[in-house]
């Protein structure tokens, strides 16, 4: 994590794009050390958020190289299962997207997205939005428990 907080603006990005990825990495302490560091808050939220949402749309695209017989060959789903898996997402559609900022279960939604090739328009816009959520979220509590100090 020194890496990143040494390397400034790019380590936040580096930061923020591998934490959206299956590399499991805490872009809000790099973000949080930035910010109280007096960086540009505006801009530290934005390199963020762009760096999440690229890491996002790069595990959606993950997704889309996927094919049917390597899950079931690799990791022994069943084609009932994947089914089942399409008809939830189906329901819901790119709207899952928002949610891809959540910890642990964000990068399957992402991936799962771009596998049963949800439109990428939408998926990208509501995956914008879940990101901007999420940093401005942070930031706010960030900024707001070192007031209390």
């Amino acid at each position: 994590m020194e890496s990143f907080i040494e390397w400034g603006y790019l380590g936040l990005f580096l930061a923020s794009f591998l934490g959206a990825t299956i590399i499991p990495l805490s872009s809000e302490i790099v973000l949080s050390f930035l910010i109280l560091n007096g960086y540009d808050f505006k801009l530290s939220l934005l390199i963020a958020t762009i760096g999440n949402w690229l890491g996002g749309l790069s595990s959606y695209y993950l997704g889309r190289l996927g094919r049917w017989e390597t899950l079931e060959r690799f990791f022994n789903l069943k084609k009932e299962k994947i089914h089942h898996l399409k008809t939830k997402i189906d329901k819901w559609g790119s709207t899952l997207a928002f949610l891809c900022w959540l910890p642990i279960i964000g990068d399957p939604i992402a991936v799962s997205l771009g596998f049963f090739r949800i439109n990428y328009i939408l998926v990208a816009i509501w995956m914008l939005f879940g990101k901007i959520f999420r940093y401005i979220i942070w930031s706010f509590f960030t900024v707001w428990g070192i007031s209390l100090i």
